[in-house]
Formats: structure tokens, C-alpha cells, sequence
């Protein structure tokens, strides 16, 4: 596996923390290095917040990316902020639910998903996040989709376990949305 330096970001509220922090435990979960890096904006909910994943196989020298393989981007804002940090060919993960615009650059990969229909589809508006994440996995491979859910039961502890199957669910749709 080639170094992932992954960028999360969206409104508060939206779960970027948590799918970041997901990535980063799964990846522990299988000794790979990582390392993540939450930064928010000055409102917390409703406001920005971002966070960035590294995973690889090699020590992780500094958990600043200033050049992203992948921006999973969950609103407009953050489409506008984080699209230039991309490397070329680097995948741009768009939440089309909520961002109609298209990307500015045309030398790297787009994907749209329309993660708040599927998650509201799935019964639960939470699991946005876990769509795009399913969607990342799919198309990177970074961790196992097993990893990220024994990295829930690690995270969220025996009075969530409940949520491991839509959560699950969710993983698979955003996995889904982006076959070709």
C-alpha cells in the first residue's frame, strides 16, 4: 500500500472527526503508521472542520498534508477550501447531496456520492459519513472494511453495538456508489 494522506471535511456535526478517527484506528488496528489531525473551524457545530488521516506502511514523518491523495469533502466550503491540496490524478470524494458544483480541476479523479440520500434512505441522516468512507475504501483499499468495524466497537464502545449493522450498511452503499 502506497501512503494515504487523506483530508476529511465538512460543516460540524457532519462527522468528519469521526470518520477520520475510524480510518486512523482501523489502520492502527492493522500496524500500519498513521497519524490524524483535527482542526476546526471558530463555530463547532455548523462551522468548518476538518481533519487529516495519514496511512502507511512507512513511519509517518509529520501529520500536515500539504499534498493530499484523497479529500473526502461533505459541503461546498469545503470542496472550495481543500480541492487545490490534491495531487494530480488524487481523488476527490464530493457529498452531491449537498455540493452541486463541479470540481475545478480536471486532472484528478472525481467521485459523486449522494451520501445524505443514502444514509436517509438507510434510516439514519448520522451515517452520511460512513457512506463516504465505504466510498474511500473502495476505491483506495487503505484499510478492511472489518477493521473500521472493529474500530467502531473499539470507539463507541457496547452501548452503540446496536448501530454496527446500519453503520455497516453504510460502509457497503458508499462502497456501492462508486462501482463502476
Amino acid at each position: 500500500m502506497a501512503t494515504q494522506q487523506v483530508i476529511c471535511a465538512g460543516f460540524g456535526g457532519q462527522g468528519v472527526m469521526s470518520m477520520g478517527q475510524l480510518l486512523t484506528y482501523a489502520g492502527m488496528i492493522e500496524g500500519k503508521n498513521v497519524s490524524w489531525l483535527p482542526s476546526y473551524g471558530p463555530e463547532m457545530r455548523g462551522g468548518t472542520a476538518n481533519c487529516s488521516v495519514v496511512v502507511s506502511d512507512k513511519p509517518v514523518g509529520s501529520p500536515i498534508i500539504t499534498d493530499a491523495t484523497t479529500a473526502i469533502v461533505m459541503n461546498l466550503p469545503s470542496l472550495i477550501k481543500f480541492e487545490k491540496d490534491l495531487v494530480k490524478d488524487g481523488i476527490l470524494l464530493i457529498n452531491s447531496s449537498l455540493i452541486e458544483k463541479k470540481p475545478s480541476r480536471d486532472d484528478v479523479k472525481a467521485y459523486f456520492v449522494p451520501a445524505n440520500e443514502i444514509a436517509n434512505d438507510l434510516g439514519n441522516a448520522k451515517v452520511a459519513n460512513m457512506v463516504m468512507l465505504g466510498a474511500f475504501l473502495e476505491l483506495t483499499k487503505t484499510v478492511e472494511v472489518d477493521s473500521i468495524i472493529a474500530a467502531l466497537k473499539k470507539v463507541f464502545g457496547p452501548s452503540k453495538e446496536h448501530l454496527i449493522p446500519m453503520n455497516k450498511d453504510a460502509l457497503e452503499k458508499g462502497a456501492a456508489a462508486v462501482r463502476a
